[in-house]
């Protein structure tokens, strides 16, 4: 079998798999979010933190719940960091310096894991399990919260709560990610990553002397990462590492949890509305989205132009062979989608269009299918979007499941949309006009890529690196870190106003004016829209960079 029609093969079957579980799976997410039972674990966290579960908040008290515990998250594990030293675990590594740990915990607080570190070489087993890896849990819930938020406010009538954040937040870890994490990290350790916290492996090396390969959780970290849509490894180059990333058969099994939540939440969204088909509507954008990324991505990959790449039929440079061109392609483009940040290759090797293609999926908004939670809200912000344009065409208001989108209502959807880019664009020209573009390791178009790269991952909180910058410098950790910090809450905020505006009204029975959101039609406008609006705004920064040098 060719590598091309391996790579279809691979392709169509995580689709297939992901087909499958589209149902099921989104209707247990379906009942753990929405469900009224309480186990007695999640009691007892009720107990311990003084929550009432009964209770629940308007849109307001819901956003500044999620800031004070993301604050909080972001204090302890900077101090965690700091006193690794002085910690049970701590391999013996000194403290993280102040810049590296700021980066870092507002990196993993996030949901971006950004590592402008070697992780093996910087953070002790402690620092590893209790503060990266719990972030990796509870930040992909707080975007799923988020999510199931704004979902009810499309749901709800007459209503000034959104729910309870502390109830969504606890539910999601133990009845979601709890478990999916324990049966993925059974998998991954069959499949041959290590899972231990000691190590002492003595191998010999070329030049004869020993060196000792340390073990770690590997395994309940890299299925965390990519449940999560995380993109923190273990090891610095991630899942190219066999102790991260064995076989083949590994990297589909990461591939398919990068994407197993976001295209399943659109499930939730049809059934918490009562519309099943807008459900579909949503997994169907996300859909044409992914496949066509992911085809492009490999097209550029596997006939990539320049005379070695032609030579020998593919772009093999930074990609790790055990899983081949396409297999590193696919798993380029489901991790840029997303907001896992995840890599099995080096991006920066990748040709000029090619690269190309990971920048526009997060320039996308990472919304097919996009982060935990963030994908699908990001998604419906771009509905939003979209029913007002198609309300401006047809000369009526715009109505989305039975709201109408007003000036309120647009105005936060378009803040929503604006800050990513002006963050990502106002960052690269900062670097430019500051000179911290020097720690780039090439000039020209792909230095600029290089540049862009980075701020474009920050601030859509994906966490993979293009490769060939040194970031790990007082500018580089303290720019991209406010990157993060914005690029993640100022969203929510703009999320959960628009869910509280949308909660308080009255819905508007459909009429013979009202564009069906269901149908290919309203389909096919969210996605051209989605493209136009990328397109308008990030056109000229990709036509400085990967588009010159590709041409």
């Amino acid at each position: 079998m060719t590598m091309t029609a391996a790579g279809i093969v691979f392709a169509l079957s995580l689709v297939a798999a992901i087909v499958a579980v589209y149902k099921p799976f989104g209707d247990y997410l379906f009942r753990a979010v929405s469900g009224t039972r309480q186990s007695r674990v999640e009691r007892g966290i009720y107990r311990l933190v003084g929550v009432n579960p009964a209770a629940e908040q308007s849109w307001a008290v819901y956003a500044r719940s999620v800031l004070a515990f993301s604050a909080i998250s972001i204090l302890f594990l900077y101090l965690f960091q700091r006193v690794q030293d002085r910690l049970w675990l701590s391999l013996g590594f000194d403290p993280v310096v102040p810049h590296g740990a700021w980066n870092t915990a507002v990196s993993f607080v996030t949901n971006t894991n950004w590592q402008s570190y070697s992780g093996e070489s910087t953070l002790g087993h402690l620092v590893q399990m209790a503060g990266l890896a719990v972030q990796n849990f509870v930040s992909a819930a707080v975007g799923i919260a988020v999510a199931v938020a704004l979902v009810r406010g499309f749901a709800r009538s007459r209503a000034g709560e959104l729910g309870n954040f502390w109830v969504d937040l606890t539910r999601i870890v133990l009845r979601i990610l709890l478990p999916i994490a324990v049966l993925g990290g059974l998998a991954l350790m069959i499949g041959g990553a290590v899972q231990n916290l000691s190590g002492g492996t003595d191998v010999t090396t070329l030049t004869g002397g020993t060196q000792t390969i340390t073990g770690g959780p590997v395994a309940s970290q890299e299925v965390i990462k990519e449940l999560g849509t995380n993109g923190g490894g273990f090891y610095n180059v991630n899942s190219a590492h066999p102790f991260e990333n064995p076989t083949s058969w590994t990297n589909w099994i990461e591939i398919f949890l990068i994407l197993l939540i976001p295209f399943s939440l659109p499930r939730v969204f049809g059934r918490m509305v009562g519309q099943n088909r807008q459900g579909y509507a949503i997994a169907a954008v996300m859909g044409i989205l992914a496949v066509a990324s992911v085809a492009l991505t490999n097209v550029f990959e596997l006939a990539g132009h320049g005379t070695v790449p032609q030579a020998v039929g593919a772009a093999l440079e930074g990609k790790e062979v055990r899983f081949d061109v396409s297999n590193s392609a696919t798993f380029a483009a489901a991790t840029t989608l997303t907001s896992t940040g995840a890599v099995n290759s080096f991006h920066d090797s990748f040709t000029s269009f090619g690269g190309m293609m990971t920048m526009v999926n997060m320039m996308l908004g990472e919304v097919a299918p996009g982060g935990t939670g963030s994908g699908l809200y990001g998604l419906l912000i771009l509905a939003v979007i979209t029913v007002f344009v198609a309300g401006l065409m047809v000369g009526r208001t715009p109505e989305y499941l039975g709201k109408k989108i007003g000036s309120r209502e647009i105005k936060f959807a378009s803040m929503y949309f604006l800050v990513t880019p002006a963050l990502v664009l106002a960052g690269t020209a900062a670097a430019f006009a500051t000179g911290n573009n020097s720690t780039a390791l090439n000039v020209g178009p792909h230095g600029l890529s290089e540049v862009l790269y980075a701020f474009t991952s920050a601030s859509n909180n994906n966490g993979s690196a293009f490769g060939g910058i040194t970031v790990n410098t007082t500018w580089w950790d303290s720019a991209l870190g406010l990157c993060m910090l914005l690029g993640r809450f100022l969203p929510i905020i703009f999320v959960l106003a628009l869910a509280g505006s949308l909660a308080r009204q009255q819905p508007t029975p459909a009429s013979e004016g009202t564009l069906p959101t269901h149908k290919p039609l309203f389909i096919g406008m969210v996605v051209g829209v989605t493209v136009v609006l990328v397109a308008l705004t990030f056109l000229p920064a990709l036509a400085l960079g990967p588009l010159a040098e590709g041409l």
